[in-house]
């Protein structure tokens, strides 16, 4: 099972925590859980509480080197063991090495009855076994309401979830309680009143018939954390809390300088090309050659040696590869060397958050040095502006963090100004060059003008440019290109 790294700069952490392992929760909970106490973990049926408590244990074991305990009023373990399982957890291993205990009580037992005084003392001694038989430090219970499900003394319930907190505390155990969402409360039992330390909502939401979950920190006592609602996913190395991304501005930068593929265009640079690491923009409307213009960036960045993918929403890979020889690239002999990776893709195939970790996924298998989002507006079909835009930012913050150039096209139409982009991202971007269609003298001609590149004098004229058998060529102009 490979192991899941966090992203991101380090925060400062105010009081010990406990890392979870789980990629994006730790940046956002400014390195994990609150070790030594409770945190709960509320949502609706399915919304992934039960998986999230599994990774929390799991990764514990194999990360932190910390036993862990899973007490379950609801499955058995052979059913926690096959659930899990699918996320590449053998939790089988672990509890043949006596570093986790799965342990079930069903509702219908009858120490768990309404009996007289009711009290949880069984339950303690059998949570304190099992602690005690392999040093356990974290410890997931779910889900707490079935363990008052036959109770209807509100007093006792109360009393009792007092005494439970209170006791995990004083064996300072690290500890996940889950709990069903309630009507108008985030619990059935208003358990956030007792588990105040911290606080996390889980959601489940279909939006236009497209399913998309949301983690939120509701509270975080005595700590900073993400407030907004992340999206998250459940794939098969576990959970991924989006967005993948630091907390901070403070990206290493680099000076290295890459061509574009087209010496012509490099010299419309101050520094004769552009930064390694940079985001690029190139937009422009229909038949203006935004897709031939991204195929001279991947295939300048093979012939360096340096791995690039192509992430196409419209075109599939042949139909790129047999285009672009039309322009003489050949795009094809990168593919055969394992160079230049295209996956080609509708959005509507997934939901934003699935492609961002589709996305992510790829980039840390083929570790490339160029990446090409060809057209980022297709999006809109699954997604708001505000929607794509947040997505986009995380594909910018992510790269930029790892220093990986990333090339993005988008349409314009006929009547969008050309200073903005349907997708609202301009803002984002380093470099951004537009691309026309210009109707003179009966015919159209193609022009190419560079609107911004952040950090670097560049050219100001506006430069006509033709497409043949031969690739791209731009006009010469008078008066240089100052």
């Amino acid at each position: 099972m490979p192991r899941k790294k966090s992203s991101g700069n380090p925060v400062h952490s105010e009081f010990p925590k406990a890392p979870t392992g789980i990629q994006g929760l730790d940046e956002i909970t400014g390195g994990g859980l609150p070790r030594g106490r409770t945190t709960l973990v509320c949502g609706s049926p399915g919304c992934g509480k039960t998986l999230l408590g599994m990774e929390f244990l799991v990764r514990g074991i194999l990360e932190s080197g910390e036993p862990g305990v899973m007490l379950a009023f609801e499955e058995t373990a052979e059913e926690l063991t096959q659930n899990v399982r699918s996320l590449g957890f053998d939790l089988d291993d672990l509890i043949k090495d006596n570093k986790l205990i799965l342990d079930t009580i069903p509702i219908e037992a009858t120490e768990f009855e309404e009996n007289g005084e009711y009290d949880l003392e069984g339950l303690f001694v059998r949570l304190g076994d099992a602690i005690d038989t392999i040093g356990a430090k974290r410890i997931v219970l779910d889900t707490i309401e079935v363990l008052f499900g036959g109770l209807s003394n509100q007093g006792i319930i109360r009393s009792e979830l007092r005494r439970l907190f209170q006791w995990l505390k004083n064996r300072n155990m690290t500890s996940i309680v889950t709990g069903e969402r309630g009507e108008g409360s985030l619990t059935r039992q208003g358990l956030e009143e007792y588990v105040s330390d911290c606080v996390i909502l889980l959601d489940h939401r279909v939006n236009e018939q497209m399913s998309t979950r949301r983690l939120r920190v509701v509270k975080y006592r005595g700590s900073m954390h993400g407030t907004n609602e992340f999206p998250f996913l459940i794939e098969q190395h576990g959970l991924s809390v989006l967005p993948i991304t630091s907390l901070v501005l403070e990206h290493k930068i680099s000076k290295d300088i890459i061509s574009t593929g087209l010496p012509q265009l490099d010299e419309m640079f101050g520094i004769k090309g552009v930064y390694r690491g940079s985001t690029i923009l190139v937009t422009g409307g229909v038949g203006t050659g935004k897709s031939s213009l991204v195929s001279h960036f991947a295939d300048a960045a093979c012939r360096r040696g340096e791995p690039a993918i192509y992430f196409a929403f419209e075109e599939s890979s042949p139909q790129i590869i047999r285009n672009m020889k039309s322009i003489g690239l050949s795009l094809d002999k990168w593919v055969k060397k394992g160079l230049l990776q295209i996956q080609a893709s509708r959005p509507t195939l997934f939901g934003l958050e699935s492609h961002l970790v589709n996305f992510y996924n790829a980039v840390h298998t083929y570790a490339p040095q160029l990446v090409i989002m060809d057209p980022i507006n297709d999006f809109l079909s699954i997604g708001s502006p505000r929607e794509i835009k947040s997505l986009f930012l995380r594909m910018v913050d992510f790269l930029r963090s790892r220093q990986i150039t990333l090339i993005c096209t988008a349409l314009t139409t006929p009547g969008e100004s050309s200073q903005d982009t349907e997708v609202g991202v301009s803002s984002l971007a380093d470099t951004w060059i537009l691309l026309s269609n210009r109707e003179y003298d009966g015919e159209h001609q193609r022009q190419l003008y560079i609107l911004k590149s952040r950090g670097m004098a560049h050219s100001h004229q506006v430069r006509g440019y033709t497409m043949n058998h031969r690739g791209w060529h731009l006009k010469e102009v008078s008066g240089g290109h100052r």
